[in-house]
């Protein structure tokens, strides 16, 4: 997905921006993969609600 976007953006302006969107693109996966809606959660988090992951017994 990197190198997509690099390829469309022509390149990574700075290493920050680089850094936020693999972090975002990191949340939206691990989302995902637990089978819940990627917009239904960015919309929590921005209302100050994060999706955190299920805790492990």
């Amino acid at each position: 997905m990197v190198k997509a976007q690099q390829k469309i953006s022509g390149a990574w302006r700075t290493l920050t921006g680089a850094r936020r969107f693999a972090r975002i693109r990191s949340y939206i996966s691990t989302v995902r993969k637990h089978g819940i809606n990627p917009l239904t959660t960015l919309r929590d988090l921005f209302a100050g609600r994060p999706w955190t992951l299920p805790a492990t017994s």
